[in-house]
């Protein structure tokens, strides 16, 4: 273990690679843990994969709700692919490295995926706000045009914020250690092991966290708020019903996500540990985006219609053949 923690004779910008220490560095863990997390990856890959698929094939499900859910799949497969495999790898290598540059492109992709998944859920919550408050006017205000607009925009904003918070950490030297405590490559952990001053780039980080998670939680909020004054003023208890429906997986996989992120990164600095964030990080890079496929497929008749329907195609097809 000493010798890991040794920089193998490199210093500062001269460091060609990192050592991951990992979920845990217990051996008779690292089977278990790898078959654990294998079935988790297939999950993950099986369901939101069937999502996207299923979104965009069925004719039913061409509407905006399910063309922001096929987004938020894809930024979910996208972030546990840019850990999962490698995290994979690590428990069957006897020394989890990985190089400079792969380092830097596993924060880049992960960067990109987390951020755009706050601002795809805050879409989905303002998409919701539309069909419930003003659901005559719902395909003009949330046409292809404006879902496409709304998109493009988080994914260009998170690929902004990703590349400059990579090229200032990357452009840093590494001279403490080249050990990151941490199952990938994430901005905190590669922080503690900079020998430069890091004022600047925590500045850069902290400013852009939480003008993410304020702004994305805040459109949520006020959008739900808005559905709930609604809500209240239905004179339909079926009405009411349905809106609840509507909005459920939604709030379900928000609540989830955002509580996971509010614990990790608002917790008391004495409290404040790598081992407390990799349990964090393991929940919202990896069960998440397992359970959002299950959320939404089993709280969805239109998603389990959808599902029917292309299990009765499939098979008449093969009948046919």
């Amino acid at each position: 273990m000493e010798e890991m923690v040794k920089l193998n004779e490199t210093t500062g910008s001269q460091v060609t690679e990192f050592i991951l220490m990992g979920i845990t560095n217990r051996p008779e863990l690292q089977g278990p843990f790898f078959v654990v997390f294998f079935l988790n990856y297939m999950a993950i890959s099986l369901g939101n994969l069937g999502i996207i698929i299923l979104t965009s094939v069925d004719s039913h499900l061409q509407t905006p709700m399910y063309f922001f859910l096929r987004h938020l799949a894809f930024v979910d497969l996208g972030y546990s692919t840019a850990i999962g495999p490698k995290m994979l790898v690590g428990f069957i290598e006897e020394k989890n490295i990985i190089s400079y540059n792969g380092c830097a492109i596993q924060l880049v992709f992960i960067v990109i995926f987390i951020t755009s998944e706050l601002f795809i859920l805050s879409a989905m919550a303002y998409d919701r706000y539309v069909a419930i408050c003003k659901p005559l006017l719902y395909m003009v205000i949330v046409s292809d045009r404006v879902c496409w607009i709304l998109v493009a925009l988080s994914y260009l904003y998170s690929i902004m914020v990703s590349l400059l918070v990579a090229i200032k950490l990357f452009k840093s030297s590494f001279c403490k250690s080249n050990v990151i405590r941490h199952f990938y490559c994430d901005g905190l952990p590669l922080l503690s092991i900079l020998c430069s001053d890091t004022s600047e780039i925590e500045l850069i980080i902290m400013i852009f966290a939480a003008f993410n998670f304020v702004s994305s939680l805040l459109i949520i909020l006020v959008s739900y708020m808005l559905i709930l004054v609604a809500i209240i003023r239905m004179n339909s208890a079926e009405g009411r019903e349905k809106a609840f429906s509507t909005c459920g997986s939604h709030l379900t996989v928000v609540i989830i996500f955002y509580g996971t992120l509010v614990f990790m990164y608002l917790q008391p600095q004495s409290s404040h540990s790598f081992d407390t964030d990799k349990m964090a990080s393991v929940f919202y890079t990896l069960v998440i985006p397992m359970l959002n496929p299950l959320i939404y497929s089993l709280r969805n008749k239109e998603m389990k219609g959808a599902l029917k329907r292309l299990f009765k195609k499939c098979f008449k097809h093969s009948f046919n053949a």
